[in-house]
């Protein structure tokens, strides 16, 4: 599938006058997941990766724990108007059966649920429990991967209309881009390609996300094994404390040469002229 962007037509106005032309815009469309022919849940992003997506959100939400866990993942007949199979829809065929009506998806529940009930939730519920250990980063490396993951936003380039998220050694070498309209999709994407390529629990990886770093966000780093989080824009403060009840290093305004680190700062290395000299540390 290659439909992640549509053109449309649009007035453009500036001060020197109106014209009307194509757009390039990024798709958005339903993804419906299904296990064992069951439905399980839609979500809204952009075509592609949809594989990837369903593994990273079945681990997310405690589902499988290794790609072991999935037999087979295929596209259910859906078509358009003229006829042609939309690919919407995905069925997951599990090694053993899971439960899937009794659930209550941590991820869309989240803001009905207290903080403490909600951090209590993900602590409990994750196959890879952080100890700590973990790579060490060095800072400037670190403040260098979002300015590497948006070289990599092909679609963003096009249609500025897309969010990224990005799995890096800690050297700084890029694994794993995902784009998708939804900030949720793009880390299920590169966390399910992890999952695919046997890199989870993935304690030695780096996750940067294009924009801020919310709850759900860091909920799917600790449940895959992600030591360190880092994030163009803010935090919030219900994400700073489940990263630090789960030992998860969270920066946030990830800028040029400079970050505040929330939590977990051991791991990262400065230099007494580098960025640490700049950074707030939380």
């Amino acid at each position: 599938m290659s439909r992640v962007t549509a053109r449309r037509r649009t007035l453009r106005i500036s001060p020197a006058g109106q014209i009307r032309r194509p757009d390039t815009l990024a798709v958005e469309e339903p993804l419906e997941l299904r296990v064992d022919g069951q439905s399980l849940t839609v979500t809204m992003r952009t075509p592609g990766s949809d594989i990837d997506l369903a593994h990273g959100f079945l681990l997310s939400e405690n589902i499988i724990g290794s790609r072991e866990d999935i037999v087979s993942a295929r596209y259910c007949a859906g078509t358009d108007e003229n006829g042609q199979n939309t690919y919407n829809v995905l069925d997951i065929r599990l090694r053993t059966p899971a439960p899937i009506l009794s659930r209550n998806f941590l991820t869309t529940s989240a803001c009905g649920l207290c903080g403490k009930t909600a951090l209590d939730e993900v602590r409990t519920r994750t196959r890879f429990p952080l100890t700590g250990d973990g790579p060490l980063v060095d800072a400037e490396v670190l403040a260098a991967l979002p300015d590497r993951l948006r070289s990599r936003q092909t679609v963003f380039d096009a249609t500025g209309g897309l969010h990224a998220a990005g799995l890096f050694t800690a050297e700084g070498a890029a694994l794993a881009v995902r784009e998708d309209v939804g900030r949720h999709n793009a880390v299920d994407k590169v966390i399910g390609w992890a999952l695919r390529e046997n890199r989870v629990p993935a304690h030695d990886l780096v996750l940067i996300v294009s924009g801020r770093a919310s709850f759900e966000l860091v909920q799917k780093a600790v449940m895959a094994g992600i030591p360190i989080l880092g994030a163009v824009s803010a935090p919030s403060s219900l994400a700073v404390d489940l990263a630090a009840e789960s030992d998860l290093t969270l920066a946030g305004f990830l800028r040029g040469d400079t970050m505040n680190v929330y939590t977990g700062a051991h791991r990262l290395s400065t230099a007494t002229n580098g960025v640490g000299g700049r950074r707030q540390h939380g």
